[in-house]
């Protein structure tokens, strides 16, 4: 996986309320842990930029961020079957796009796919609006709306690891009910398509669908991420996002 590499242009960066049981049967597009650790992770240069066009995307997905969005968290993985992906928090001012920040994290565990369904441990690509967050511990001072819950607890059988990867989480806006919080399990386009898909916290290894990054990257999104400039997450391997 090629990392984020700025000014040379070459930036390539869920319950129904109620019983933890019911937690871990909705969330199985989400956390969970992967067969096997992702593979090292390659040296980072340290980027700056600020550019005309977000880096690596394409006109065709360019099209589809909606005009008003002034932050997009770009999550570019090198091929369809990576399981490692580089993330960039971008913001747009005025007619440029300004990185904030970048750094690693980890999709599905057999990669990416257009066409997501249930259980197929591949992220789906494409771009989608963030609304709504919340997890086991307190708003750390987010705008996003937020729910509290004991019940985004992990259940005991994923393992050792995932203890605290749904702490914070932010619903990433595939498949849901936009307005209501990462937990709730409503599929407007049916089971079949998958749902649950967040931004959350990392355990190493890829997701079943899900993305992952370190504790302070999600706290900093959690912070930085503001309603009145439209947030969306923007994801794919880097071939369907050059589209």
């Amino acid at each position: 996986m090629r990392a984020v590499v700025a000014v040379v242009g070459a930036v390539r960066g869920a319950v129904a309320l109620g019983t933890a049981a019911v937690l871990a049967m909705g969330l199985s597009g989400c956390g969970g842990r992967a067969n096997g650790q992702a593979d090292a992770a390659p040296p980072h240069a340290s980027p700056s930029a600020d550019v005309t066009q977000l880096p690596g995307v394409g006109p065709g997905m360019r099209s589809r961020i909606p005009a008003d969005a002034r932050q997009v968290v770009l999550v570019t993985g090198a091929d369809v079957d990576s399981i490692d992906s580089d993330v960039g928090l971008w913001e747009r001012r005025g007619a440029r796009w300004h990185l904030v920040d970048w750094w690693q994290g980890h999709n599905g565990k057999k990669g990416w796919t257009p066409h997501h369904t249930y259980g197929d441990y591949r992220t789906p690509i494409g771009v989608f609006t963030v609304h709504d967050a919340g997890g086991v511990l307190p708003n750390p001072g987010t705008r996003l709306t937020y729910q509290q819950a004991a019940s985004y607890q992990p259940p005991k059988w994923w393992g050792k690891g995932t203890e605290h990867i749904f702490d914070y989480t932010i619903a990433i806006d595939y498949n849901r009910v936009i307005g209501s919080p990462p937990s709730d399990q409503r599929k407007p386009q049916g089971a079949k398509r998958g749902g649950n898909i967040w931004l959350h916290m990392d355990d190493g290894r890829g997701t079943a669908a899900c993305v992952s990054q370190s504790r302070e990257k999600m706290l900093e999104l959690l912070r930085v991420l503001d309603p009145a400039k439209h947030p969306v997450v923007v994801m794919g391997d880097a071939a369907h996002l050059a589209a």
